[in-house]
C-alpha cells in the first residue's frame, strides 16, 4: 500500500503543478478552456493558486498527513466545481477535469487507507 499511496501522491501532485503553472503562465489551452466554459480569464491566477497549493499540501502530507488529507479533499472539491462548469454550459469536451477529479480521488483514497482512517 506504501508505494500505491507515494505513487498516487506524487503523480496528482506532479499533474496539478503543472497545470497550475499553465494558469499561471497563461497558457493557450488554459484560455480556450477558460473560455468555453465561460470562466473569466481574471481567475486563472486564482484557479492556478488552488491547484498549486493542492499539490504542495499533498506531498506535505508526507510529513503532516492531515495535511495531505486535506489538500486531497481540496482537490477532489475543486475538480467537482470543474466538472460541473463543463456540465453547466453543456461542454463535451470534459475528460481532462474528470481524469483530474479521478487522479485527485484517486490520492484521496490511497491516503485515507494508507493512513487507516477508515
Amino acid at each position: 500500500m506504501h508505494v500505491t499511496y507515494l505513487a498516487t501522491t506524487i503523480l496528482a501532485a506532479l499533474a496539478n503543478g503543472y497545470a497550475a503553472s499553465m494558469n499561471f503562465v497563461g497558457a493557450e489551452s488554459v484560455k480556450v478552456v477558460a473560455d468555453r466554459v465561460r470562466v473569466s480569464r481574471g481567475w486563472m491566477v486564482p484557479l492556478g493558486t488552488l491547484l498549486g497549493c493542492g499539490a504542495v499540501g499533498l506531498l506535505a502530507g508526507f510529513a503532516v498527513p492531515a495535511l495531505g488529507t486535506a489538500a486531497a479533499i481540496g482537490l477532489v472539491l475543486y475538480f467537482i466545481c470543474a466538472v460541473t462548469a463543463h456540465l453547466r454550459v453543456r461542454d463535451r469536451q470534459i475528460g481532462g477535469a474528470v481524469f483530474f477529479l479521478l487522479l485527485a480521488a484517486a490520492a484521496l483514497t490511497t491516503d485515507v487507507a494508507y493512513h487507516n482512517h477508515w
